[in-house]
Parts: structure tokens; sequence; C-alpha cells
């Protein structure tokens, strides 16, 4: 909710504190949900080498591993943002380089700590996708890794399309970019993740019942 929230810090006339709070709570918002993919898609790999009671994996199934992940892994995106806000933070900027016209856009500051936000998240993203698809071929009536899977390849299909955008353009153009690909990247996890377990809640209840499922598991 926070990460396709934060896109009303890029709408109206940029000013230093917006600019300051927009990459900044796009960045930990969008890390701290990304980390809880991670931590799922952990968890389902986990979830199939445990199946023996003398496995020593199942001392890591628990509430324990998955919120030591979020916890670990949101909290290098908070460092990189206090070390962004030491060195050079974001500012406003009026830009005269067009004749007749004045631009008034952000500066991102530190330009390379703010693709070391944007690439960490790429590397919590890939690293899901991999793990999940790994896992992809395990029995489908557990399994949400195929559902992880597409999820991280919309993330990482609109970012790898939006960042060239992005470089080539300038002022509300490079806004109207970059909330596009939170809105679209959000949207597609959401539906990815979400879609298929709201279809058979609403449209195949019966799917859910206890005795399906038993009846399913692979003897």
């Amino acid at each position: 909710m926070f990460s396709l929230l934060c896109v009303f810090l890029f709408i109206g006339c940029p000013v230093n504190i917006t600019c300051i709070l927009r990459q900044i709570c796009f960045g930990i918002f969008f890390t701290v949900a990304l980390s809880s993919i991670l931590a799922k898609t952990i968890i389902v790999c986990i979830a199939f080498k445990a199946t023996r009671p003398d496995s020593y994996w199942r001392k890591c199934v628990g509430v324990k591993l998955p919120y030591s992940v979020v916890l670990v892994c949101s909290s290098i995106q908070v460092l990189n943002a206090v070390i962004w806000l030491s060195v050079l933070p974001p500012y406003q900027e009026l830009n005269l380089d067009y004749v007749g016209k004045i631009i008034i856009q952000c500066n991102e500051g530190s330009f390379l700590v703010f693709y070391l936000m944007l690439g960490y998240m790429g590397f919590l993203a890939s690293l899901s996708f991999v793990l999940a698809f790994m896992v992809r071929t395990l029995p489908d009536i557990y399994n949400e890794a195929k559902y992880i899977t597409f999820s991280m390849l919309v993330f990482c299909s609109v970012w790898i399309c939006a960042i060239p955008a992005y470089l080539s353009s300038t002022g509300k153009h490079m806004v109207i970019v970059e909330i596009f690909a939170i809105l679209s990247s959000g949207g597609g996890i959401l539906s990815c993740m979400f879609l298929p377990k709201c279809y058979n809640i609403l449209i195949k209840p019966k799917v859910n019942s206890k005795g399906q499922l038993l009846q399913k598991c692979p003897q």
C-alpha cells in the first residue's frame, strides 16, 4: 500500500522536502515489499526440504527466519538512505538549459547512491525470481513459487524498460516515467500474487477445503 501511495510525493511542484522524501520513501517501501517476497520464497524452498522429521531444515521453519530476512534486507536499504542524506541529499534545482523556459526539477544529489538503491532492489527481485524459478515444478497444491516467479518477472521487466526511458527524459517526463514504473511494478506484483488466490476463493471455493488439499497430496 505504501509502495503505491508514495507516487503522490512525485506530484506537484517539487520542493526540497518532497525531493528528499519521494526517492527515500520509494526505495524503503519497495525494499520492504521485495524483502517480504524474498522471505516468502525462502520459506517455500525450505518447506519442501523439511519433509523428513530429522531434517535440519525443520529448525528453520517458523516466524523468526522471515522476520530476520525482512529486517536485514530492509536495514541495508535504510543504511543506504542515511548515507545518501548525509553525503549529498536530493534538492530542488532550476534547469536553465532550455531557451525560453525554466524547468523546476529535483536533482537526485548523489546519483551513485540513487543507482545503488535501484540496483539493490533489482538484486532482491532477481534473487527471489531465481529461488522461485528453482522450485516452480514442486506440487502445485502447496506451491506459490510460480506466482512469485511471474511477479518478479513483471517487476524486473518494468524497471529494465523504465530506466533507459528515465535517463533520456527531463523535467515532468522523468516524473511520469517513474510514476508509471512504480504503479506498473507494484500493480504487477499484487496482481500476480493475489489474483489467483482471489479467483480460487471467489470462483472455486471447494478447492480451499481441507479434504481437497489432502486428496491432492502426493503419496
